[in-house]
């Protein structure tokens, strides 16, 4: 299998993109061929550090151009084709690559990956899941950004992607769907939640009902379902926690001697609490829906999240969840 990675993409690039490319390399002994996109001579520079002078499962792949954080997603799609983003799903339409990994341009990524690859069969819309911590494991959130405006009909292709993504991927059995709303009785939410709650309840199997923004950390569900708009919201507002959180509880400490000896004592619990927000722990989450692996990473991803983010793009493949979308939407006639 060989998987695309840009690594010019992303606040820490190619730095961590490189390394984490190395960490997986290492760790999974050369089973699987990584192909580094960028300027060659920057990515030789970078693996001379690590004194990877002559790769043999990690291959590079020279561009002569970055989409940078600031270009419009048509405007890179359109005048950077030899980017390292772009080049990188080209590669992946001509079935050079088995998939593409970056932690650029999230806004670029998703149109270059629908226009380049195009949509599954049967895929009205494309979407972007998200992970949540709960408190007995994780909840995958979707969508979370590509969509903002949306119909009943994508709603439910959301909860049937996700659902197979978080079944085949983490062993998640028949997982839970919620649609997430402003209450649980089936009469609260807007007019697009009325409307996609009956055609949720007829084609989910184990689907739970509406849930609110509390159920959200609460574990009721496996998958929740809402619009871009409202899923991007949320997103940002929870990537913000932690950090007031860890500022506050770094201020608390400082106060007196006690304050400092019950820090110490909950240090561990801290970290174990951070390590469940963390996204360097799921990687990156694939677009579902494109007709192949695009998998987005955040901005700041370290080489660990890098790591973690090649590991999807290869579960992916292996575990054939694009095939198992398009049967899915074709047998239920969707």
């Amino acid at each position: 299998m060989r998987i695309a990675i840009d690594a010019m993409g992303g606040d820490l690039a190619p730095r961590s993109v490189i390394e984490g490319a190395l960490l997986y390399d290492k760790e999974l002994r050369g089973k699987h061929q990584l192909v580094l996109l960028g300027d060659q001579k920057i990515l030789e520079e970078e693996l001379a550090k690590h004194h990877f002078y002559n790769p043999r499962n990690v291959q590079l792949h020279h561009t002569t151009q970055i989409v940078e954080m600031s270009d419009q997603p048509t405007f890179a799609l359109k005048n950077k084709l030899d980017s390292s983003l772009m080049r990188g799903l080209q590669l992946h339409k001509d079935g050079e690559v088995d998939g593409v990994v970056s932690a650029g341009s999230t806004g670029a990524q998703m149109v270059g990956s629908l226009f380049i690859l195009g949509r599954i069969p049967g895929v009205q819309r494309p979407a972007l899941g998200s992970f949540f911590p709960t408190e007995g494991g994780v909840v995958l959130m979707i969508d979370v950004g590509a969509n903002v405006d949306c119909k009943p009909i994508h709603l439910l292709q959301f909860a049937l992607m996700g659902s197979i993504f978080i079944s085949h991927i983490y062993g998640i059995k028949n997982p839970r769907v919620g649609l997430l709303s402003i209450g649980e009785e089936k009469s609260k939410g807007n007019e697009l939640v009325l409307e996609s709650y009956p055609l949720m309840d007829s084609h989910i199997s184990n689907f739970i009902g509406n849930v609110e923004g509390r159920d959200i950390f609460y574990g009721k569900a496996d998958v929740i379902v809402t619009d871009g708009f409202v899923g991007n919201t949320i997103l940002k507002f929870a990537e913000s926690i932690l950090h007031v959180f860890g500022s506050s509880f770094k201020r608390s400490l400082g106060k007196n001697l006690f304050s400092l000896i019950g820090g110490f004592m909950v240090h561990h619990a801290f970290k174990e609490m951070r390590s469940s927000f963390d996204y360097q722990e799921y990687g990156g989450v694939p677009l579902l829906g494109v007709n192949g692996i695009s998998i987005i990473c955040h901005g700041r991803s370290t080489a660990k999240a890098i790591k973690n983010a090649i590991k999807v793009a290869v579960n992916i493949k292996e575990k054939k969840v694009n095939e198992h979308i398009q049967q899915e939407l074709k047998t239920r006639g969707l």
